[in-house]
């Protein structure tokens, strides 16, 4: 058994698909460790890997080499324990429309062996809001109770790790709102959430560690607090007396740009300027700045920065921002 902080912990996790043209690396040699209890982001764009890695947790992909271990058992050596303790709640809504919530975690708790008397059905439809949906065909809830539905099936067997991919997808912000507020209150009784997600405000904002992989790789692996803070850049938005309507020709060679609301944005790397400079200079060109803010890094940047393709995805970033 692993060490007792760490609720998956992954050692040279290689998977590799054989094509008739060769070989496909999918993961590379991956050493990752997820804390007990963490809130832990994997990030990375379309194909990077994230789906094969969850799916090896999971049990649904062999892996090629390396070692898994869920909360303690090693997914080769102990399959059952390892799967008995790790709920996937999917992108996709796979549910049967003609079960009802209370049949579909029933059979769902006969899968995993849980023995009738130690069910939790209807204590776990009511932690997720579906007790009084509870005896109605499934293809009757709305989308926000289909994906409570999901996280319910997930959590028949109390599995201490929770995995998240793409929970969100093609929701809409109410039922975004709903699902994290249950997802939050999971996580505060103890849960370990893996989260898979291609909103990076949803990460930025739950998650508390956070991994990037790309091509296969991990490329990084930090607290989002730090992750954030590595990418020596700030955006200051100025308040112009009388407004903006074009920028003076002193202020061109900077990043600048003017928001639709008529402010002067302007990038700089703190490491290499202060902002008492940038005001200076926006001063000797004859503006009068009555109102003034800053605006961090974000983890968009980050990720933009550190997988492929980045650069030209990056130029896009910083003009929507500014």
């Amino acid at each position: 058994m692993h060490e007792p902080d760490v609720a998956v912990r992954l050692r040279g996790l290689t998977k590799v698909y054989r094509r008739r043209d060769g070989v496909n690396e999918a993961l590379g040699c991956i050493d990752l460790d997820v804390p007990r209890g963490a809130f832990f982001g994997l990030l990375g764009p379309n194909g990077a890997g994230k789906s094969t890695l969850i799916n090896i947790l999971a049990g649904l992909v062999i892996k090629s080499a390396g070692e898994a271990v869920v909360w303690g058992y090693d997914i080769d050596t102990n399959p059952r324990l390892a799967r008995a303790s790790i709920g996937v709640v999917p992108q996709e809504l796979n549910i049967d429309p003609f079960f009802t919530p209370r049949e579909t975690l029933e059979l769902q708790a006969g899968l995993y062996g849980v023995p009738a008397r130690l069910r939790q059905t209807d204590e776990i439809l009511a932690a997720v809001g579906l007790t009084d949906q509870a005896h109605v065909y499934a293809r009757t809830l709305s989308g926000g109770m289909r994906r409570r539905l999901l996280v319910a099936k997930a959590m028949v067997h109390r599995p201490p790790v929770l995995v998240l991919d793409e929970p969100t997808a093609g929701v809409d912000v109410e039922l975004r709102r709903q699902f994290w507020r249950y997802v939050a209150k999971l996580h505060a009784d103890g849960t370990t959430i893996l989260l898979t997600t291609h909103y990076l405000e949803e990460a930025e904002r739950f998650c508390d560690r956070i991994a990037i992989i790309d091509h296969g790789r991990l490329i990084a692996c930090e607290s989002t607090e730090s992750l954030v803070r590595r990418l020596d850049r700030k955006i200051v938005k100025l308040t112009i007396a009388g407004g903006l309507t074009a920028i003076p020709t002193s202020l061109q060679a900077w990043q600048t740009s003017i928001t639709p609301l008529g402010r002067l944005a302007i990038a700089y790397q703190p490491s290499r300027m202060h902002i008492e400079e940038i005001l200076s200079i926006v001063r000797a060109a004859g503006l009068v700045i009555t109102d003034l803010s800053t605006e961090e890094a974000a983890l968009e940047d980050i990720f933009l920065d550190l997988t492929a393709g980045g650069s030209g995805k990056r130029a896009q970033a910083d003009h929507g921002r500014l």
